[in-house]
């Protein structure tokens, strides 16, 4: 067998992205789209391959893959390349945890910008980043080089995280690896926020999302779930409580559609339809299903024409979800044009490529139907129903793109049969009631105000970040936002660690000056 060549590995080699289980084959379950090597071994990539696709990683003297236009967590993505192909794996999961706390998480549900800036794809075909990133950790995990790290030093200080999500989540890991006592509060019945509920089990098992949560507890971080701060906890309790306050509340607030016919039964935001969908899973797996729950709680697509507004990933998700469902036919509805092909003059590498794509839940459609589910430049104008007040049909406008926003084309209405209209049109904010209650500023958006790389909001000991500063995002952003809450935290309790013992000192010097003669 002649040897894998790293020097030219770029020019020698075509890229060979992991693909995906079957369309036809995955649609029978719920379980990942990912493959298991052990079972999947017609798909899934050998070392071998994995050694090969490495390779093709170029060192570059400057890698943008590794930059904010690339990866916000600045992964040291030649670095562990290079590791994979010396068969250095043990030491590839070091690098890789030395800048994302969850490769786990982004190496299954984030787009990979990292490749769109990667620089063997500015001429040829970008290296297969994430590929190579899900299947580092993923064997440190098999090979059980992932264990818990339990801090030997305690500061003595607490810090109480709300929001459990990936922000949530790294903030929590990395202050309770700086020493102090980390508590996170979920107002869900788990931990995990949209890891957990938000997307679906076949882009990210829960199980995956458990055995990190579970490692995070082990090594000393407490969570409670339940625990809606704002309403059944009191926040301002809790800022009382603790030395510090970190919201990682995420971007919860969807964008709603003001036509005639909202109100209508059969229609539901994205995450009200995804979330329902992952209790019942959750519930079904582990035998605590109750009679009357799917009739009362559960969203189903079963034997419905379901139309889906509004694209990105979580309408992806719904599509997906739906096709599961045995959906009787699935219409996804995207308000811009579709994307050329090729990047535009005003899409210049390294930024993320605006290009047509297809994604797992298209893949699914196109695979059972001949068709592709994408519907553009297309803008609701309402909806209609029966004389029960369900959903039936929902009439749509085509529109053209100008320099002011959308514009209607007259006499272009089209009527679409619909049992269920999912929204999936991205999310405003977070919800007001925790800001409102600690008075804290925020800015246009109703974003939580405070400056990147800082993330102190206007109330002294209480920080933010992740969706709900930045507004929504990708999970590797609010992984970055997680760690920079993190040190900006960490900086104020070591000043205030040392101001407290400041304090203690010049107390204890002038204690007894009250017994002193006065004519000392």
């Amino acid at each position: 067998m002649q040897n894998v060549e790293k020097l030219r590995g770029f020019l020698n080699y075509q890229r060979n992205p992991e693909p995906y289980r079957p369309p036809l084959e995955r649609l029978q379950d719920w379980e990942e789209i990912n493959p298991v090597p052990d079972r999947d071994v017609d798909v899934a990539h050998t070392a071998l391959e994995l050694k090969v696709q490495a390779a093709r990683c170029m060192d570059c003297g400057t890698p943008f893959c590794q930059t904010y236009s690339g990866c916000p967590v600045n992964n040291l993505i030649p670095e562990w390349n290079n590791l994979v192909y010396q068969d250095h794996w043990d030491e590839a999961i070091e690098n890789l945890h030395s800048t994302n706390n969850f490769p786990e998480f982004t190496g299954r549900v984030c787009p990979a910008p990292c490749e769109g800036s990667c620089v063997a794809g500015l001429v040829d075909d970008p290296v297969t980043i994430k590929n190579i990133e899900y299947s580092i950790v993923d064997r440190a995990f098999r090979d059980g080089k992932i264990t818990a790290r339990i801090p030997e030093d305690r500061s003595g200080m607490t810090v109480a995280v709300v929001g459990s999500g990936p922000a949530g989540l790294a903030t929590a890991d990395q202050l309770n690896q700086m020493g102090h006592k980390v508590t996170v509060f979920e107002r869900a019945d788990r931990v995990g926020g949209l890891l957990m509920y938000g997307i679906p089990n076949m882009k990210l098992e829960k199980e995956t999302v458990d055995r990190r949560v579970n490692l995070l507890r082990e090594e000393g971080i407490e969570f409670v779930t339940n625990a809606d701060i704002g309403k059944n906890v009191d926040v301002n309790e809790l800022k009382a409580d603790f030395d510090a306050l970190c919201l990682t509340l995420g971007s919860t607030k969807p964008r709603d559609l003001p036509v005639p016919g909202r109100d209508l039964k059969g229609v539901h935001f994205a995450m009200e339809f995804l979330t329902a969908n992952q209790k019942k899973l959750l519930m079904t797996k582990e035998g605590k299903l109750e009679s009357q729950w799917e009739e009362d709680n559960w969203i189903t697509a079963e034997g419905k024409d379901v139309i889906v507004i509004g694209g990105g990933d979580t309408g992806t998700d719904c599509i997906g979800t739906s096709m599961r469902h045995r959906c009787n036919s699935v219409t996804n509805f995207e308000l811009m044009p579709q994307p050329p092909m090729e990047r535009a003059s005003d899409n210049p590498w390294p930024e993320w490529p605006r290009v047509f794509g297809i994604d797992y839940g298209h893949a699914e459609v196109r695979a059972a139907t001949g068709k592709d589910p994408r519907v553009y430049s297309v803008m609701t104008k309402e909806l209609t129903g029966d004389a029960d007040g369900n959903v039936i049909a929902l009439i749509t406008q085509d529109v053209e793109m100008t320099s002011t926003g959308p514009k209607v084309i007259e006499g272009s209405e089209r009527e679409w049969p619909a049992d269920l209209v999912v929204l999936s049109m991205g999310f405003l904010s977070p919800e007001a009631y925790v800001t409102e209650e600690l008075g804290l500023d925020v800015d246009q958006r109703n974003n939580i105000q405070a400056v990147y790389g800082d993330f102190r909001t206007s109330v002294e000991g209480v920080f933010a970040g992740g969706d709900c500063r930045r507004g929504q995002s990708l999970v590797v952003w609010a992984i970055n936002e997680g760690r920079g809450t993190a040190d900006a935290c960490d900086q104020y309790l070591q000043q205030k660690r040392f101001d407290e013992v400041d304090s203690t000192q010049i107390t204890g010097a002038f204690a007894n000056l009250s017994s002193l003669s006065p004519n000392i």
